[in-house]
């Protein structure tokens, strides 16, 4: 059985250290449990975040809490529910920094393009803002560290690479992830259910499409 350590990060805050891949299945175990001692459960990429109310006992609920994530913990990897095909346009200006990852991965530009698009990634959680997902299976060669200093302002629907991952800026904010492209999907709208197009265990696969094809995509037709 695997040791779930708990981080405390404050009186009434704690994450819980799953194995790796196994965050989005320990959070949905607690979920399914359903008890009252915790008002809000997220998944992080190997942590699961608990926040209790202030009727509840902190050192008896977390421990509940953690007894439901051990039971998990060893179960095997998370099941995907769904598997998501995210339109992606690679042009200049959509993608600025496609270029410089190329090079320092001995690509051209479009087998740096055509390789990001050649995987399945998996939802780990979303954050940074409303909908923003943190994309895990990057593929090792376009590994590349965030911008020394952010822009001040990225495009809503701006593909990007931090570190191993990849991600999707659902609104225009400022950023430090490296742009590889964009996809005229609306990855967050606040009158939908749910907001969010993404969810933690879900699959996304890229799908290339030419400056045309993004220039006449509706997002109402989604």
């Amino acid at each position: 059985m695997e040791s779930i350590r708990v981080i405390w990060a404050g009186e009434r805050e704690a994450h819980l250290a799953v194995p790796r891949g196994r965050a989005v299945a320990c959070y949905e175990a607690l979920v399914a449990a359903g008890f009252d001692g915790i008002t809000e459960s997220t998944p992080g990429s190997m942590t699961v975040q608990v926040r209790l109310p202030d009727d509840a006992d902190p050192a008896e609920t977390v421990e509940l809490a953690r007894s439901i994530v051990k039971q998990c913990a060893d179960a095997g990897a998370d099941h995907p529910r769904r598997v998501v095909e995210i339109p992606i346009c690679s042009d200049p200006d959509l993608a600025p920094d496609l270029n410089s990852i190329a090079h320092n991965a001995g690509l051209s530009i479009d087998a740096a393009a055509e390789l990001h698009a050649s995987c399945t990634y998996s939802v780990r959680f979303l954050g940074f803002s409303p909908g923003f997902p943190y994309l895990d299976g990057l593929p090792e060669p376009l590994h590349a560290p965030r911008l020394e200093s952010p822009r001040a302002r990225v495009r809503a629907g701006s593909v990007g690479i931090a570190g191993d991952r990849t991600g999707i800026y659902p609104q225009a904010t400022p950023g430090g992830w490296r742009l590889v492209g964009a996809t005229p999907l609306r990855l967050f709208d606040p009158n939908r259910d749910p907001p969010a197009l993404l969810a933690p265990g879900d699959r996304v696969r890229f799908r290339r499409i030419d400056r045309a094809a993004f220039d006449a995509f509706d997002p109402e037709m989604c």
